[in-house]
């Protein structure tokens, strides 16, 4: 079930009414989320369903064991079983064919014949996200981060929970497994902010990421007999494509959680009004990257030792975020891009500043110099294959033909809301999500500005497009 489709709008009610119906039990209200949630997660195939109990119940019983083990060569090995457990099962279903058909390229290309039959899967939604949130389980109960719960319907519950289930953000169980366990208790306040950012949430999605689409997608079904300027917009309205659907998505699901009483960390604060590329991973996909910081490169040594090591981290990070994005060589090479973005200030030994939520006119130059670095990496994001990502990138500063009236006239529309998110986004930068700002305003004003924003998802929406971030 998709945030965007009739059949949520009718969900999202119901479950809202009977999940407070059982206020004051808790346990029943978890078991409540638990049926919900595999609901709509099975909207689109019962069959995934399997997948996810699996990953639940293998973490939950690998808590427990760990929990109860005495000595900390027992706790590491059952550790690791259900960290290799859960990542064969992702290997298989999102990466196997991609390592066969490479493996396959690389024994032909010296002159080998390796015929390894590949396997007709279907990705299940949201592997990658509910996975990488089990791994941290796990790892942190391991670590003695968090004490393992016996509470398993609490323990499911935070695994699946329907909001963020999908798409993330990927939740810790620090945050949101203690929000499982303790009673929770309807918030007024809480819930119509809620509501606000789910509003936002829809207004980015559909109005500003599906209208981009439209153009987007009509330049790169030909993109060769595009012109330079063409792909530029493209390019440009891809940057806000991506942003108002990933971010557009994790407003939903964060507003959405508030009404249920479940407080969910920001994903995204603001990133393109980052300062440099460090900044921007600071505020693009938190969850992930702060996953990867964690139980990646910490681990592998972090900044501690020699700036040749920090870098060797840093790249590998880079890579492995890439390749968690989809299993094509696109999304190593845009993870390369990044990295190699990354390194000049860490081998210099430049500190990376951390600015505030704030920035004030003066940083607008450095802004959009870090916008366009990050805009023509999203060009191997996009693209189906390496040699159309170079390929494009190749023909936008060469080309001289004439593009496609019908994508300049639909980039003419999409750029137009993209000025009027960022203006709005400005303005509103001292705010976790932009329509806190009319909560002082008077409620005439406020509730104008909610049919406003409720009209123009209505009427100009763009054609509706599956989220991105579903097929990782």
């Amino acid at each position: 079930m998709s945030f965007v489709s009739v059949c949520f709008l009718f969900f999202l009610p119901a479950v809202f009414l009977l999940y407070w119906g059982l206020n004051r039990h808790q346990r029943w209200q978890n078991m409540f989320l638990v049926v919900a949630s595999y609901v709509f997660y099975g909207w689109w195939d019962y069959r995934f369903l399997f997948l996810i109990f699996l990953t639940s119940l293998s973490s939950y019983v690998t808590g427990m064991m760990i929990a109860k083990s005495c000595g900390q060569r027992q706790r590491y090995w059952t550790a690791t079983a259900n960290i290799v457990f859960n990542l064969l099962i992702l290997l298989v279903f999102k990466y196997y064919n991609f390592f066969i058909d490479s493996l396959q390229v690389l024994a032909s290309s010296v002159g080998f014949l390796l015929d390894v039959p590949t396997l007709y899967l279907i990705l299940p939604v949201g592997i990658s996200f509910y996975t990488f949130q089990s791994l941290s389980y796990t790892i942190d109960v391991y670590k003695g981060n968090v004490k393992a719960t016996p509470d398993v319907v609490a323990f499911f519950a935070y695994i699946c929970f329907f909001p963020q289930l999908v798409a993330g953000p990927i939740e810790r169980a620090t945050n949101l497994l203690p929000q499982m366990l303790n009673t929770r208790r309807f918030d007024y306040d809480d819930a119509v902010d809620g509501l606000r950012q789910v509003l936002w949430g829809f207004f980015k999605k559909m109005v500003i990421a599906d209208q981009c689409a439209l153009a987007v997608n009509m330049v790169w079904d030909d993109w060769w007999s595009q012109s330079a300027i063409m792909l530029l917009v493209s390019m440009v309205l891809f940057s806000f494509q991506i942003y108002g659907d990933f971010s557009g998505y994790s407003d939903i699901a964060i507003g959405t959680a508030k009404l249920f009483g479940i407080h969910l960390n920001d994903n995204f604060r603001l990133p393109y009004f980052s300062h440099s590329i460090a900044e921007f991973w600071r505020r693009w996909h938190i969850s992930l990257m702060s996953w990867f910081r964690d139980y990646v490169y910490i681990p592998l040594g972090g900044s501690l030792g020699t700036r040749m090591l920090a870098a060797r981290n840093t790249i590998i990070v880079f890579l492995l975020s890439g390749l968690w994005h989809g299993a094509n060589w696109t999304f190593v090479v845009w993870g390369a891009y990044n990295a190699v973005l990354f390194l000049p200030s860490l081998l210099l030994g430049k500190k990376h500043k951390r600015h505030t939520q704030v920035p004030s006119l003066l940083d607008v130059p450095a802004i959009i110099l870090t916008f366009l670095f990050v805009t023509f990496g999203w060009v191997f994001f996009r693209a189906d294959t390496l040699g159309a990502g170079l390929g494009y990138l190749h023909l936008t500063f060469i080309s001289v033909v004439h593009g496609s009236w019908g994508a300049m006239t639909a980039g003419k529309g999409a750029l137009l809301w993209c000025c009027v998110l960022i203006v709005i986004e400005w303005l509103t930068r001292r705010y976790r999500h932009p329509l806190q700002i009319v909560l002082t305003w008077p409620p005439v004003v406020r509730w104008s500005v909610y049919y406003v924003l409720l009209l123009c998802v209505i009427f100009f929406h763009g054609e509706e497009q599956t989220f991105i971030y579903f097929q990782f």
